[in-house]
């Protein structure tokens, strides 16, 4: 089985130069990582220069982010069926900042996660507590409540 190695969690920074150097980096060590599937989520504007760069190579891409609703008037929110329209094979779901900044709830990170599967998306769910939760000693229930 190979080993997932997901790279490239842009955030809200990147600039056309950016990306094309940091994809470039990738592929020039793509052949130092046999047996590791590599993947980068870039932020939504450039994966259009991700598809573009990664094409030809065992790069996978993925979204940062997807709506759980297939379409329909969600003006900002972004398909499932439109991520695979850019050759994306992943995207993340449950984020920390996607949780704490948008407030999405564990059944909308399963909601996301199950339309991402519809579609034929690999999910990669994000888990994890806050540094109070932490510091409660509520990890492990945190993390099981989340999966």
């Amino acid at each position: 089985m190979r080993k997932p190695m997901v790279a490239g969690n842009w955030k809200m920074h990147g600039s056309r130069p950016l990306v094309r150097g940091l994809i470039d980096g990738i592929l020039h060590h793509m052949s130092e990582l046999d047996g590791v599937d590599v993947a980068v989520m870039p932020p939504f504007p450039y994966l259009p220069l991700t598809q573009e760069q990664a094409a030809d190579s065992a790069l996978a891409w993925g979204g940062q982010d997807v709506s759980k609703a297939a379409e329909g008037a969600f003006t900002g929110e972004v398909s499932a069926d439109m991520l695979c329209d850019f050759g994306c094979r992943y995207v993340l779901v449950g984020h920390s900042e996607r949780r704490q900044y948008h407030r999405e709830s564990d059944a909308d990170v399963a909601e996301k996660f199950a339309a991402a599967q519809r579609a034929g998306l690999i999910p990669v769910l994000c888990v994890g507590e806050t540094l109070e939760e932490r510091e409660a000693g509520n990890t492990e229930v945190v993390v099981q409540r989340q999966l």
